[in-house]
């Protein structure tokens, strides 16, 4: 399995525009990795060049000892699982079927899934609390339920790479712990690769391995983060209702 996702010196952003430049950085199997930065900062950007959605600008990034352009599409689908934050036009289905199709990379869009998918689509959906809801059209779900669908899709996937784009937006407390919690776990007890972005800084401080701080850079913290740098990064007054 490829242990870790390296970031070499790269700009990322659209055509000609750079968004970000000079990123170097790694991410490790067995931790949740959050990245945290103000709006329109680039932090989906990253996300999208990461997952191989849009041409990285320059530099390199390798997932294991391999480089991310030399991934085919279905190699690609086998390694890096994403839930983005904008809606996709999935509604005429039930929330099983739409779990199941975190199973395509296997057995082709139009494939049969076998007894060993079933098992794996059951546990995805149990892992994020959605079993009940398996019948349900997913037209028919909150914002926070369907936020839990995608991810229980990106699960079945069983892909050693996840990023995760605000998965937590839409979600009580109860249930936003609850998903940094299973992100942890999963992150150590499956030995995955997971980064996900947020503007849930306390939660974040609390619960994730490692920080991503998005500013005029990146830089990489382990929590806890000192006085200074939080102060660095958010302002002294917003630091110290944190602290």
């Amino acid at each position: 399995m490829n242990r870790h996702l390296s970031l070499n010196n790269v700009s990322i952003g659209y055509g000609q525009k750079v968004v970000a430049d000079g990123i170097t950085a790694t991410l490790e199997a067995g931790e949740l990795v959050c990245l945290l930065g103000r709006n329109g900062i680039g932090k989906s950007t990253l996300l999208r060049t990461l997952a191989g959605f849009q041409p990285l600008l320059s530099g390199e990034i390798m997932i294991g000892e391999k480089p991310l352009s030399a991934f085919d599409r279905k190699e690609l689908a086998r390694t890096i699982g994403i839930v983005l934050t904008e809606q996709t036009d999935l509604n005429e289905m039930s929330v099983r079927e739409l779990v199941s199709l975190g199973r395509s990379p296997y057995t082709g869009f139009f494939g049969n899934l076998t007894a060993e998918d079933y098992l794996i689509v059951d546990e995805a959906m149990k892992s994020v609390g959605i079993t009940h809801l398996e019948s349900r059209q997913v037209n028919t779900l909150s914002d926070g339920e369907r936020q839990k669908a995608m991810i229980a899709k990106t699960l079945a996937q069983q892909t050693p790479v996840i990023l995760l784009d605000e998965p937590t937006a839409f979600l009580d407390f109860q249930s936003r712990v609850e998903l940094y919690q299973l992100l942890h776990r999963l992150a150590v007890d499956e030995q995955k690769i997971i980064l996900m972005t947020t503007h849930d800084l306390q939660l974040a401080l609390r619960l994730a391995d490692r920080l991503w701080l998005f500013d005029e850079g990146l830089s990489v913290h382990q929590p806890p983060l000192s006085p200074e740098i939080l102060g660095q990064f958010l302002g002294p007054d917003i630091a110290e209702l944190l602290l």
